[in-house]
């Protein structure tokens, strides 16, 4: 693993992104040698920092899910980045767009855990029965990497491009579900422009919480009973602009909305 120090470093680099709102090159411009163990060492390194200020560990969400998006970084498994708190927004409170650097929108599956769930050996099935239920959720996706210039390393040490999560209000159970099958449209200011199914999710959302599980596992921890589960985008990432109202409507789920507000007021 890289020195303590340049961990350190390449996190306060991060760190300042994000408090200032201003993107810096690619952390692999300059260290080309970061690994992807190096770049979740920066993560925890970051989301720690956070924990100790009063943030709450809510759970995590999965990126790189599609395969389109892996072959394009080169990849063959997601990523994972934590879930806090104070990233919630509540469906019909304005996202403020100026709290932000770049921002973008996906439609998502987000899974509430009804018990604990770590690997070795987590199946789809294994994951489906651990699941309470499913919800509707926009991820607003944020990269603190100018122009969003990522390699794996870059998007796993910036906790995996997280940044706002808005859930609809409806849980409802997945046993009655085929999630592969299951449909969103998403909307922008009334007009639909994306779609997918949950086949775009490593073939199956639920496959993708056991893929988190599996992985935690071998990390020396796991999944908690009441996590949420972000299982990964069903279509292209949506550049956000100021004022913009999105709407994912989702079949059998529901619908979730959420706006942002508009320049020059940040939270």
């Amino acid at each position: 693993m890289t020195d303590p120090a340049q961990i350190t470093a390449m996190a306060d680099r991060l760190w300042r992104a994000e408090v200032e709102r201003l993107p810096v090159a690619p952390l692999t411009d300059e260290w080309a040698e970061l690994t992807a163990e190096d770049a979740y060492a920066i993560q925890g390194h970051n989301v720690e920092r956070r924990v100790t200020a009063g943030a709450m560990v809510r759970g995590h969400k999965i990126g790189l899910t599609a395969r389109a998006m892996q072959s394009l970084l080169g990849v063959d498994e997601p990523d994972f980045g934590v879930l806090l708190d104070d990233m919630f927004i509540e469906e019909g409170d304005e996202v403020p767009f100026d709290a932000l650097v770049q921002p973008r929108v996906e439609a998502e599956m987000a899974f509430v855990l009804d018990r604990d769930l770590a690997g070795p050996g987590v199946t789809t099935v294994d994951a489906l029965r651990a699941i309470a239920g499913v919800l509707p959720a926009i991820e607003v996706v944020d990269s603190r990497i100018a122009d969003w210039r990522i390699a794996l390393a870059d998007t796993v040490a910036d906790n995996a491009s997280s940044g706002r999560v808005v859930l609809g209000g409806r849980l409802t159970p997945v046993t009655a579900l085929d999630l592969r099958l299951t449909g969103v449209l998403l909307f922008r200011n009334g007009v639909a422009i994306e779609s997918g199914a949950g086949a775009a999710a490593l073939g199956n959302p639920a496959r993708c919480v056991a893929w988190l599980a599996n992985t935690l596992g071998r990390l020396g921890s796991g999944l908690r009973r009441d996590d949420l589960v972000l299982s990964g985008a069903l279509h292209r990432m949506v550049p956000v602009r100021p004022g913009d109202v999105f709407r994912a409507r989702f079949a059998h789920l529901g619908a979730v909305t959420t706006g942002f507000g508009p320049m020059g007021r940040a939270a």
